[in-house]
């Protein structure tokens, strides 16, 4: 699993990068059939998604989803200067937490119910998707699909830096906020033009206020506009990211984002979200986590969740009550950042774990009703 690990956080894969994102998915697709698996490439506009399958001993029961992507903040190069490399128990490398490693352990899992001649105990779907870094603008459609029947839903992100995992996410939105002015020379006939760089910056000091609102947090990502400083800048944009703690403040944050105005004459301002995730709230009872605290104590592990900060995929699932689970790839630190990595000593925990979890039957998740 060691090699393996590092072997796929060696194929670059970033978001938009569709040949590097397809590459990618068909050794993942040669890695998932050698465990049993049917699967099929799903086209994307930047990059194939996967849908695998693994038939179940009780075909009948509703199917168990995981949900995972193959694509990584990284851009391609990233390995020139900084290498995939196991030193001290760590494994490190651009997206090897987040998320090759949680993909290598699932694989493992499938690997060993095949080597001790297991089959799950229902049917298994798992959708891997190219653009969850950039909010699953495409593959939403395909884990939105699959979420009819479904029993429980289970995420391969890294669990928190203790290993507890996941039980609860904040909902996020990517605005893209656009506005055009009028470009004129800025010597000789400044007063003929509108800035939009000028009309931008006033617009995000008001849109700041945002982040004061209860359950809301903003991160001005990207900003960009203007050709030359000689030029009155006619286009300017910023790209926002939010996270909401609630449904309500999400609501809330998004409205008023619709009905920003300009606030000088002949400018033009207009916001369009490129993606949004709801809100998956904590819930007061979660069977699924009892569950499998009770498979990880079976295999002599103590394991408990809490809710995270960050949005993913499961966050389709958990926002419409459905049994959910998170946090079920490699235990390490730093996802997005320079000192990313794994800790080699808990990919055999893990593995266990997610074998029990596919092997093992289900309780009851819900009411019937």
């Amino acid at each position: 699993m060691r090699r393996r690990c590092a072997a796929l956080a060696a194929l670059e894969s970033p978001s938009g990068d569709a040949p590097r994102l397809d590459a990618l998915a068909e050794e993942l697709s040669a890695g998932f059939r050698a465990t049993g698996a049917r699967a099929r490439r799903e086209k994307g506009p930047a990059g194939d998604h996967l849908v695998l399958e693994w038939p179940g001993r009780e075909e009948s029961l509703p199917h168990l989803l995981v949900v995972g992507h193959h694509d990584t903040v990284w851009p391609a190069g990233t390995l020139a200067d900084w290498p995939v490399e196991e030193e001290g128990g760590r494994l490190s490398g651009p997206g090897v937490l987040d998320m090759k490693a949680g993909l290598a352990l699932l694989e493992g899992a499938f690997a060993l119910l095949a080597d001790l001649g297991q089959r799950p105990h229902r049917t298994v779907r798992l959708v891997v998707v190219s653009d969850e870094e950039v909010g699953s603008p495409d593959g939403r459609r395909l884990v939105e699909r699959q979420l009819p029947g479904a029993a429980a839903v289970l995420g391969l992100e890294p669990s928190h830096p203790d290993g507890r995992l996941k039980t609860a996410r904040r909902g996020s939105t990517r605005v893209l906020l656009s506005v055009t002015g009028r470009e004129a020379h800025a010597g000789n006939n400044a007063t003929e033009g509108v800035s939009a760089v000028d009309e931008l910056v006033d617009q995000l000091v008001a849109v700041r206020g945002l982040g004061r609102m209860p359950g809301t947090e903003l991160n001005t990502g990207r900003i960009t506009g203007g050709t030359r400083a000689n030029v009155i800048a006619g286009r300017a944009e910023a790209e926002l990211g939010l996270r909401f703690a609630t449904a309500e403040a999400q609501r809330r944050a998004l409205d008023t984002l619709s009905h920003l105005t300009a606030l000088r004459p002949g400018a033009n301002v207009r916001t369009e979200v490129l993606s949004s995730r709801p809100a998956w709230p904590e819930r007061p009872v979660n069977p699924l986590l009892r569950h499998v605290r009770s498979l990880a104590a079976a295999l002599g592990e103590q394991l408990d969740g809490a809710p995270a900060g960050g949005a993913g995929d499961t966050n389709l699932a958990g926002a419409r009550g459905l049994p959910t689970l998170d946090g079920l790839g490699a235990v390490g630190r730093g996802p997005h950042a320079r000192h990313e990595h794994v800790l080699v000593d808990q990919f055999a925990p893990r593995i266990a774990l997610l074998a029990a979890l596919l092997a093992v039957p289900l309780p009851r998740l819900r009411d019937r009703a």
